[in-house]
């Protein structure tokens, strides 16, 4: 069986890559730190406790299991943090792709995709982006992603590393099955923070932002299922496996929602009441990101079949019941 090594395998989205991997017929190998993602999470295939700065852990990982291919979900990925410790994001996100990149190399493993962001693309209101959008990250987070896209070109047009790009930016939702699920430590997700604070697990929501050029003065944001996420990234995967050049993809649904939107979403999935109050904006955060994805549609056959509003709150909400879990 085709090993697959899965970078963040025990944290939120690579969790669920790996179900979908081992639902194609893959082995997901996950690569985790375990400083956000959960044991409990790894259910379909081995973990390996480790971490991407160090080199020999990777170099041990390829030579065990001689995975076809790689997925990196591995990333600091707080907008906040990144605004405050620029440093973290440069040494974690770059530094550790960097060993991946050329342990993979050097294990003959020229296949991988990378999860990045549409926070490449910064602030842009009002437009709709598209890959050949500029790239003008406006925090450390977006920036090191962006490091990564122009290392993965570098390698590929030396080494003839093959990588296949997913930007996006919201993801949501939760295993439709409820045997995975989406749980951070400090959580600073908008729907599980919702979902906390509809169940007295926190006192109310923070609305970060109410003046923003948006039509309710809330940020607005394009929402995809983690579930359809995934599996374009295995799409992805075998896009590269049958020998097709490296892309870029953007994974939206071009359409977004204002928090003040998905509050009201919530409201009516659940039949609870939202507490919140209004704070300040957050350094770093965009107005408003809508992803086109017209070229994952065209040329991966993607369509994301769970990415309304209602049913990925439906999905958080039966996995937040259920318990999330344990510390």
């Amino acid at each position: 069986m085709q090993h697959v090594l899965v970078t963040g395998g025990a944290g939120y989205i690579g969790s669920h890559a790996c179900k979908a991997l081992a639902a194609r017929g893959f082995v997901p190998v996950s690569f985790d730190n375990l400083s956000t993602g959960w044991t409990q999470a790894v259910k379909y295939g081995p973990l390996v406790r480790a971490d991407l700065l160090e080199r020999a852990a990777i170099d041990a990982a390829l030579a065990e299991y001689r995975p076809v291919a790689i997925m990196h979900f591995a990333a600091s990925s707080l907008v906040g943090e990144a605004m405050q410790n620029p440093g973290k994001y440069w040494r974690n996100n770059v530094l550790g792709a960097l060993n991946l990149i050329e342990a993979a190399l050097a294990a003959d493993c020229r296949a991988l995709v990378f999860s990045s962001t549409c926070a490449v693309y910064g602030e842009q209101d009002g437009v709709v982006l598209a890959e050949d959008s500029p790239l003008q990250p406006l925090n450390a987070y977006g920036s090191t992603k962006r490091a990564i896209e122009e290392m993965l070109r570098d390698f590929g047009h030396s080494d003839g590393l093959r990588s296949v790009i997913f930007r996006y930016f919201n993801v949501a939702g939760s295993d439709p099955e409820a045997e995975i699920g989406e749980c951070h430590r400090p959580e600073t997700h908008l729907i599980p923070l919702m979902l906390q604070a509809i169940c007295g697990e926190r006192d109310e929501l923070v609305i970060h932002g109410q003046d923003y050029p948006t039509h309710d003065g809330t940020c607005i944001r394009d929402y995809v299922h983690v579930v359809d996420l995934v599996e374009a990234h295995v799409q992805g995967l075998e896009w590269l496996i049958e020998g097709k050049e490296g892309r870029v993809f953007n994974l939206g649904t071009g359409a977004g929602f204002s928090v003040r939107e998905v509050i009201d979403h919530a409201r009516a999935a659940t039949g609870r009441k939202v507490p919140f109050r209004l704070g300040p904006r957050r350094q770093g955060d965009a107005a408003s990101l809508v992803s086109g994805s017209q070229r994952a549609l065209r040329e991966l056959g993607w369509h994301p079949r769970r990415s309304s509003l209602k049913l990925m709150i439906q999905d958080a909400w039966r996995w937040h019941q259920k318990g999330g879990y344990d510390s």
